[in-house]
């Protein structure tokens, strides 16, 4: 698929979800999506099969933080305004190939992105991505959330904590809420059967509102807050 064809097929699933993409934007998601592609044939970075990038792979990998994105930039009269700033700092743990960080980062360049990734070679992939991007204020770190609790500057530094395709636990929902300010919020991406979250919710964290991503793939953005 040449990168004019994939652009294309990347604008139609755009717009089928209710995002338009502008052309610069498109060509980012475009360049992240071949790097993913090249690297997952030498590291487990997806389950997907990415050769002639399938719907259900642009879908799940670009489209969905995409939809995120839109939520955030308040279209919708969601997570918006003073309370998130003209900065907002992002936590994403468990980034492996990218998703949904690298996409939510080229549409909201604004953000200031912090990857985790505990395996070396999936760090490896997210740095070279950053650096052939050309991301300002996108770092990683090779390690375990819970190991970054103990540097105290991250903690309530966070106005967004993003996690995808990490097993949902209590345990985790308890320590990643540390890294958020008061008012932040923990986006979780959830699959089909995944919107079991509120029933795991516990202060200070507030069950805030479930958002529909890609509605062929029955995706939701289960959204909680940090409160007093």
């Amino acid at each position: 698929m040449t990168p004019r064809e994939f652009n294309e097929r990347l604008g139609k699933r755009a717009r089928k979800a209710g995002v338009t993409l502008d052309p610069q934007l498109v060509d980012s998601l475009g360049a992240y999506f071949r790097l993913l592609e090249f690297w997952n044939q030498k590291v487990n970075l997806t389950a997907f099969s990415l050769s002639d990038a399938p719907d259900e792979a642009i879908d799940r990998l670009l489209v969905e933080p995409l939809v995120a994105a839109k939520h955030l930039h308040g279209s919708h009269g969601h997570v918006h305004g003073p309370q998130l700033g003209p900065h907002p700092h992002v936590l994403d743990i468990g980034s492996g190939g990218g998703s949904p960080a690298i996409p939510l980062k080229l549409a909201m360049p604004s953000l200031r992105l912090l990857m985790v990734e505990s395996k070396t070679r999936k760090s490896a992939f997210l740095r070279e991505v950053v650096r052939q991007l050309n991301l300002t204020d996108a770092t990683v770190e090779t390690a375990r959330a819970e190991d970054l609790l103990t540097r105290p500057e991250l903690h309530e530094s966070q106005d967004l904590v993003t996690i995808r395709a990490v097993r949902l636990e209590q345990k985790l929902l308890t320590s990643t809420q540390a890294f958020l300010r008061l008012g932040g919020r923990i986006l979780l991406f959830r699959a089909t059967a995944g919107n079991e979250a509120p029933a795991l919710v516990a202060p200070p964290l507030v069950y805030e509102a479930t958002w529909t991503l890609v509605e062929s793939l029955r995706s939701r953005l289960v959204v909680l807050r940090k409160m007093l």
